[in-house]
């Protein structure tokens, strides 16, 4: 399964580099045209092929950014196409750039619109063609892995069911084999484990998935046995599947195979660099076009309607549980207390005594949140991500809400997928408080840039039409 994933892999994207070139090519040949220059299609300057090498170059940090290459067989094609687009957005981008710094002449706004309207509609096809072949071929039964299925409990018929579901991913269970048959699996039990070898002689098996329990280890050594005395790959699926999160990643650390339970898309390098360029030039801007009128305003209203300091600062834990200080606007009476008289955090609540008449305001429309562009330009947080809670609820809830610590696995964020979702406000409820950590997790394993755009479109409207939870 790994190593045609990784062909697939392969074929894709040097079929997309293939592809960029000769829409480069063309694009170039009619730009120059265009600009009533002499030129021919496969001759370029040397400027223009360090051009093309760095546009490949580009082209495959992008994709990776996006995920253009993960596994295309568990998306549909409406999907892919939407990732292809962000790709290609992005990729548009820094061509942009590039010609910018470059100083082209010839290649120019023409030449940008050719080029990155012919690559889009050129990968588009690309990707359709390899649809229809993948389909083509699975329809016709060709294409498919036969796996046999060693196991009777649990995870034997998760797998099964899983495989039932994805048809389209090339895979079919011929049966399963088991000390005695089972219900709920979908397909034929072929027998017991010392059947094992006569079903591998009489049947045309690629795959054996071993799925026992992990203290059958002998059994395991004696089914491989079994398994390495005909031309027959064998897997193993670990009964500890269930502690994996949806996304997990396995490497190897000298000869030890290493599982990673909740491998995230921001844990690579380039996804993490290109997440906080985009966090510095969106903040820029908005410190270019919008705060530096809005903030002197807010700030006036802010001294004008209640005494004390315009920020309003606060310790919360950011990522690795990194403690930050975190900017707001005061909304609260400048005296007001974070804890009661028990010590127990007081979060903010409807009809609150210590909010501000502004103040309510500036907490339904979000505005009170602005100054925290501070925090990401400082580098403590980011555009995007889970909302940072001060240190006393973190140490309240920490030990008694199950995987709370794992959303400090990444930078906190102004805005953030629980917050548009509506888990915000005061959260007494241990149950909401349970929806906004798995929202939060969620964001975090399924990280992209396409998902930071909808999160911010999406706060930008709550901010417009107001927000009841935000109080």
């Amino acid at each position: 399964m790994h190593n045609r994933s990784r062909d697939r892999k392969i074929l894709r994207n040097g079929g997309d580099i293939i592809l960029l070139i000769a829409v480069f090519l063309a694009a170039v040949s009619l730009a120059k045209g265009h600009a009533g220059l002499p030129g021919k299609f496969l001759v370029l300057s040397a400027r223009e092929w360090l051009l093309l090498i760095l546009l490949c170059m580009i082209w495959n940090f992008g994709a990776r950014i996006v995920g253009l290459y993960d596994e295309f067989r568990i998306r549909s094609f409406a999907g892919e196409f939407s990732v292809l687009g962000t790709s290609v957005l992005l990729h548009s981008f820094l061509t942009v750039v590039v010609l910018f710094a470059a100083k082209s002449q010839v290649l120019s706004r023409f030449f940008v619109f050719v080029y990155c309207s012919l690559l889009l509609l050129a990968l588009a096809l690309w990707k359709a063609v390899l649809r229809l072949m993948l389909h083509h071929y699975l329809k016709n039964g060709r294409h498919q892995s036969h796996i046999l299925v060693v196991g009777g409990g649990r995870t034997a018929r998760s797998f099964c069911a899983t495989i039932a579901e994805n048809l389209h991913m090339g895979l079919r269970v011929i049966g399963y084999i088991g000390e005695k048959p089972s219900t709920g699996f979908g397909c034929e039990h072929l027998g017991t484990i010392d059947q094992l070898p006569q079903l591998l002689e009489r049947n045309a098996i690629d795959e054996v998935v071993v799925a026992l329990p992990n203290g059958d280890i002998a059994q395991v050594d004696r089914i491989i046995g079994m398994c390495e005395n005909h031309p027959i790959r064998v897997r193993i699926i670990p009964d500890y599947f269930r502690y994996l999160g949806t996304r997990y990643s396995v490497s190897r650390f000298g000869l030890f195979p290493v599982i990673t339970l909740r491998a995230h898309p921001l844990e690579g390098i380039c996804r993490r660099f290109a997440k906080r360029g985009f966090d510095l030039v969106f903040s820029a801007l908005l410190f270019i076009t919008v705060f530096f009128w809005l903030w002197p305003l807010l700030a006036l209203l802010i001294k004008a309607t209640s005494p004390g300091p315009v920020f309003f600062k606060q310790e919360r834990w950011g990522i690795k549980n990194k403690r930050i200080e975190c900017y707001k606007f005061r909304s609260m009476v400048w005296d007001s207390k974070d804890v009661d008289e028990n010590g127990r955090y007081q979060q903010a609540r409807i009809d609150d005594p210590r909010i501000t008449r502004l103040g309510r305001f500036l907490r339904h429309s979000n505005l009170d949140e602005l100054p925290q562009f501070i925090n990401v330009l400082k580098g403590d947080m980011s555009v995007v991500g889970p909302r940072p809670h001060p240190t006393p609820m973190n140490l309240e809830v920490k030990d008694s809400i199950q995987h709370y610590q794992m959303r400090h696995l990444i930078k906190p964020g102004i805005t953030g997928w629980a917050q548009v979702k509506g888990f915000r406000g005061e959260i007494s409820d241990p149950e909401m408080l349970r929806r906004r950590i798995e929202a939060d997790l969620w964001y975090i394993e399924n990280w992209s840039f396409l998902l930071d755009l909808k999160i911010i479109a999406l706060t930008c409207w709550v901010m417009l039409m107001g927000d009841p939870y935000a109080y």
